[in-house]
């Protein structure tokens, strides 16, 4: 009988999910729990970069710069190189359309 009490049955299970979701769905559209992640993330940044700064260390600035050149590589990515993906995915799919056409032009040409 004390068995049965430890070992979750799938009932107890399923409630626990449903609750942990719930309060996923509920952080995730709170404004209040990203203004305390980002207060959080600037504080312990603040905390971590600067003594660094203060003692000369190059670390904070090696840091920015990754961090720039990353949002630039990926904004460069969703802003232009994205649309000329697409355009060429486009092309190929009318390109692909055609090909047997293209074959029996090719075998034509060959066998004259």
């Amino acid at each position: 009988h004390t068995a049965e009490k430890l070992i979750p049955s799938n009932r107890q299970q399923s409630n626990k999910t449903k609750v942990t979701m719930v309060s996923i769905v509920e952080k995730l559209i709170t404004p209040s729990w990203y203004r305390g992640q980002a207060t959080s993330l600037v504080s312990n940044a603040a905390a971590y970069y600067r003594p660094l700064a203060r003692a000369g260390s190059i670390t904070p600035l090696w840091h920015g710069m990754m961090a720039v050149g990353t949002i630039m590589y990926i904004s460069t990515q969703f802003a232009h190189k994205q649309t000329a993906v697409q355009g060429h995915r486009q092309i190929e799919k009318k390109v692909r359309g055609c090909l047997p056409y293209i074959y029996l032009l090719a075998a034509a040409f060959v066998l004259q």
